[in-house]
């Protein structure tokens, strides 16, 4: 047991040195690329952010730049490193899994807007080697386990819902985000609504002191550990397992329904009222079909674009650039796991991008 637990120490280690350098490198790269007042990089924006999205830009923003001709350099960095870099305004746009929280907002030089871009589904992903079929886990059920009260796999509460099922002694073993992340304020707002113990302590954030486990950067780092850790268990963005051949279980919902994360379940979720500022949380969801875990992504950008010397052929570009992808670009997200954004939620999209000005005037038309 011991060689074992040396043995994931060194991977998460090797994990955290691997993906801190490329992110450090990344934030390094994309302030050199250009900056707002150069001309010679003028079709060339910059963003950075979320890695539960990242699958899906990466798809937009080439197309995109085959339409249009406008390029988009964009480092998965997380969410809290896509904030930080906004707040220093260092990159055109940020994208955070999570709403700015007040300490954030308070850090921000002016007004923030949030663009929804898609939903998506956070997974629990296993690594149970020679286990047949899927894990249902109910809400109990995985809050103990993060909790660090569930140590074994064959423990009777995960038996209990998983009768026939031929469960190893295997330790548990949890794997979770290392850096600030809105993935894992998504995972922990849901813990925090269906679990009272969670909700008193850790809590819900994008960043929170883990009872139990060991962390990797980014939803590649988490799913990096997940897949070489026999007994491993984690949380990822349906993209990445669906990506890497992952196991994921199957979650209860709040109507009782053990639900199979898809863009389906996820699309389930995301079918409510979206307030006029488009921050909304769609955990712990009441459709009866619906996945439990799913979240919005939301592109962060300050709302008067007159700034740091930025031209409004630069604003005029983004903003085009995010108008597109709330519309044209939806149609990318089904095949890549990822729920397109509701009717209502695209018209919620739309005001938002059109109250973003320039010298107090709208920049899109």
């Amino acid at each position: 047991m011991n060689k074992l637990i040396l043995g994931i120490a060194i991977l998460a280690g090797s994990v955290f040195a691997g993906c801190s350098g490329q992110g450090s490198k990344s934030a390094k790269d994309s302030s050199n690329v250009t900056s707002f007042g150069s001309n010679s990089n003028a079709n060339v924006l910059l963003g950075a952010g979320s890695t539960f999205v990242y699958p899906l830009f990466s798809k937009l923003f080439a197309e995109y730049a085959k339409e249009n001709h406008v390029m988009v350099n964009y480092q998965s960095i997380g969410s809290g490193g896509g904030i930080l870099q906004l707040t220093n305004k260092t990159i055109d746009f940020g994208d955070s899994d999570a709403p700015l929280n007040d300490e954030q907002t308070k850090k921000m030089s002016a007004p923030v807007l949030h663009i929804p871009m898609c939903s998506g589904a956070v997974v629990i992903s296993y690594n149970l080697p020679g286990l047949k079929g899927t894990l249902k886990v109910s809400p109990e059920v995985l809050a103990n386990m993060f909790l660090g009260k569930i140590t074994k796999w064959n423990d009777p509460q995960i038996a209990k819902i998983n009768p026939g099922v031929s469960l190893p002694a295997t330790g548990v073993f949890i794997i979770h985000r290392s850096d600030g992340s809105g993935t894992t304020n998504i995972f922990t707002t849901y813990l925090s609504k269906v679990n009272a113990d969670w909700n008193t302590s850790p809590g819900k954030g994008s960043a929170i002191n883990w009872p139990a486990g060991l962390g990797g950067k980014g939803n590649e780092g988490v799913s990096g550990l997940i897949r070489q850790t026999p007994g491993a268990i984690g949380y990822i963005e349906l993209a990445y397992a669906v990506q890497n051949n992952m196991t994921f279980a199957d979650i209860q919902n709040s109507s009782g329904n053990f639900i199979t994360p898809s863009v389906a379940s996820t699309s389930a979720a995301g079918n409510i009222t979206i307030p006029d500022d488009a921050k909304v949380s769609l955990t712990n969801t009441t459709a009866k079909d619906g996945y439990p875990i799913s979240g919005l992504t939301w592109v962060l950008i300050y709302k008067e674009q007159n700034y740091d010397g930025r031209s409004l052929q630069r604003a005029q570009k983004m903003l085009k650039l995010l108008w597109w992808n709330i519309h044209d670009g939806q149609k990318y997200c089904k095949d890549l796991n990822y729920a397109p954004l509701s009717p209502a939620a695209v018209a919620v999209g739309e005001k938002i991008l059109k109250s973003a000005t320039f010298d107090g005037k709208p920049v899109l038309e």
